[in-house]
């Protein structure tokens, strides 16, 4: 058997193929979606259009990867041109097929601190999290004093993301827990386990969201507790987007988690979601996505919600063509809101309003009405942010992630007070009340 040909070697390959002319076979690479939108004739008169201005290709600079959305890894190839240089940039899946394709500028920034971290104030080490074959690398970052304090585990969002949920120039993760760190508080962060094992997790045809997402996070929760400078009883969890969806479940398999921040956390069935999504950037640009394109995301969404859905249903029969029948069948039959209505833990949840994949009117609405009974709920929205709350105007598409930004300072200082002087001192005198009750009970009460 022939070897698997990585994300960066099929990139690699492709930019190879375009400076030799040969685009009928990078044609034979496109997935569904892409060959419906774009053809060799079109791909080669774009790649001349640009060569036209930039002069023949003289290197192949080395790739760079990282996750995509959708469970897809996006590679970045540089090409060097007799007079600039370009920057190639595909979406990659699995078994290497092409989800998109679009030649760039070269990029010229990378991540840098946002202003309001203050790196002197806390330090970061590496950690393991989990254990045996699966286990995943990860970053503790540590306020310095003595605490105790309180701490946060972040959950990243749909995709084999890595802990700093890395996305071009952009680390919203990262910038949460810089943001959060310099204000006291002590996280955990940790590349997903599709991240680091994407080989073994591509090969489990019985993967679920729960398998994704749950033992790494109900590690880390308890590794964070084994601090000495962490309040063990103030260990919170933060997941967004789909983390923030899978949150409620992780409060659920690990009880000491002393509550929950949700993050554009959606809660609308994500196959219906999925159509929703593709309808809409089909309205901003039939070259981003087309009608078939719609119409093909409808008919894969039908098979979810049909009685003949299983475990071996073919993921290519499914949304995003990405993930097995079993993990449909695991979100198919997990409600977040209902989950997370019967947990007697405090809710930070927070929206941002221009955001298009999570909605206030789809998956927030959901939160509010699910949990309007709960006094110990707080829900904000942020009008101006998007999907990564970013703050931004006018209406939101995939193209705003692009340039470097971070995330809004305004949510880091909210969730921050929220865990240090809101719900965390209820925590704190609630924990402490139960210890007291603990050492006041009779000893033979105690088994």
């Amino acid at each position: 058997m022939a070897p698997e040909i990585g994300p960066k070697a099929t990139g690699v390959a492709v930019v190879e193929m375009a400076r030799d002319g040969r685009f009928a076979e990078i044609e034979d690479l496109f997935a569904p979606p892409l060959r419906a939108a774009v053809t060799a004739q079109r791909l080669q008169a774009a790649w001349a259009a640009e060569l036209g201005k930039h002069g023949s290709v003289s290197a192949i600079g080395e790739p760079e990867s990282e996750p995509g959305e959708a469970g897809l890894v996006r590679v970045s190839v540089p090409v060097t041109c007799e007079h600039g240089e370009l920057m190639m940039i595909m979406s990659v899946d699995h078994v290497g097929m092409l989800h998109g394709l679009r030649l760039a500028p070269a990029a010229t920034t990378s991540w840098t601190p946002p202003p309001y971290a203050a790196p002197k104030r806390f330090g970061e080490c590496e950690v393991t999290v989990g254990s045996g074959p699966l286990a995943v690398s990860g970053t503790l970052s540590l306020p310095r004093g003595r605490g105790p304090r309180p701490g946060i585990v972040l959950l990243g969002g749909g995709g084999p993301f890595d802990r700093d949920a890395t996305s071009g120039p952009n680390k919203p993760l990262k910038d949460l827990a810089w943001g959060l760190a310099s204000r006291g508080v002590a996280v955990l962060r940790f590349d997903k386990v599709t991240h680091t094992h994407s080989g073994q997790v591509a090969n489990a045809h019985d993967f679920t969201m729960t398998d994704e997402y749950v033992p790494h996070a109900v590690a880390a929760v308890r590794l964070l507790q084994d601090q000495s400078s962490v309040d063990p009883a103030r260990v919170f969890v933060l997941g967004h987007s789909m983390g923030g969806k899978v949150a409620p479940r992780v409060a659920s398999a690990e009880a000491s988690v002393a509550g929950l921040v949700i993050l554009a956390g959606d809660a609308q069935p994500m196959h219906r979601s999925a159509v929703r999504v593709a309808r809409y950037l089909a309205s901003l640009d039939s070259n981003l996505i087309t009608d078939a394109d719609v119409e093909a995301i409808t008919r894969q969404a039908a098979m979810v919600d049909s009685r003949h859905l299983s475990p071996s249903t073919p993921a290519a029969e499914l949304p995003l063509g990405l993930w097995p029948g079993s993990y449909w069948l695991d979100l198919r039959g997990y409600d977040p809101v209902a989950t997370a209505a019967v947990l007697d833990k405090p809710m930070f949840i927070l929206q941002g309003g221009r955001d298009y994949q999570v909605t206030v009117e789809d998956d927030l609405s959901r939160w509010k009405a699910g949990l309007a009974h709960r006094t110990d709920v707080t829900i904000r929205v942020y009008a101006a942010d998007d999907h990564l709350f970013f703050p931004g105007t006018g209406p939101s598409t995939p193209v705003e992630y692009e340039p470097a930004q971070h995330v809004d300072p305004v949510v880091i200082a909210d969730i921050a007070e929220w865990l240090t002087s809101g719900q965390g001192k209820i925590t704190r005198f609630l924990s402490g009340l139960k210890r007291l009750r603990r050492l006041k009970r009779p000893k033979h009460l105690e088994n």
